[in-house]
């Protein structure tokens, strides 16, 4: 039995997860077993996102974590995509994301040099998707900057919007008791951002 772990990460509360989610079905229609699917709103530039390791505790021997594109699994510096990475691979699991070729199979078949070459052009291709992964964020962050620069210079950046509803709901889920988990769950959001929202209620009470 072919078993999949599917991975969905949106960096923000106002990125919708429904394609994302269509991973299920697909993976379904190829014949996997769906052992969970562990789904949050976190930067993929981070590396200490709850689920996602939560579902590398969960890995086990022979599973095939499937997410929708390498960047949904990281956007980390090469050094630290790679670790990511390995953590994955030394579970004896394995990654199945679009774009990226998979030669398992063939490897496995191949002996001698034939083997050698093979598993070392599956690491430089899963190496350049990590590496072009980390250059479309860096990329993205400079115009992000370069924006607000001239928003700045032209006397129209009033700074990020906050979510009000999502903030409301969140200190009414905490009022009720909930964790702080629960809480990230119940009202689409991250831990961390339960926590800053909690963190600044608190102070406005001072």
């Amino acid at each position: 039995m072919k078993v999949a772990r599917i991975y969905i990460r949106v960096s923000t509360d106002k990125q919708d997860i429904t394609r994302q989610k269509a991973l299920v079905d697909s993976a379904r229609a190829e014949g996997f077993y769906i052992a969970a699917v562990y789904s949050e709103t976190a930067s993929g530039a981070r590396a200490d996102r709850p689920e996602l390791l939560r579902m590398i505790d969960d890995l086990q021997h022979g599973d095939v974590v499937i997410a929708e594109k390498i960047d949904r699994i990281s956007r980390l510096p090469l050094a630290d995509a790679e670790k990511l990475v390995a953590s994955i691979r030394m579970k004896g699991a394995k990654l199945a994301v679009p774009g990226i070729v998979d030669l398992s199979e063939l490897t496995a078949s191949a002996d001698g040099v034939a083997k050698i070459v093979l598993e070392a052009v599956q690491d430089l291709l899963l190496k350049l998707a990590l590496q072009m992964s980390r250059d479309d964020y860096e990329t993205r962050r400079e115009r992000q900057q370069q924006g607000i620069q001239i928003a700045k210079s032209a006397g129209k950046y009033t700074g990020r919007v906050a979510n009000t509803d999502i903030h409301r709901r969140i200190i009414a889920l905490r009022g009720a008791g909930h964790s702080i988990k629960q809480t990230a769950e119940l009202a689409g959001c991250s831990p961390s951002q339960v926590k800053k929202v909690c963190a600044e209620a608190k102070r406005s009470e001072t």
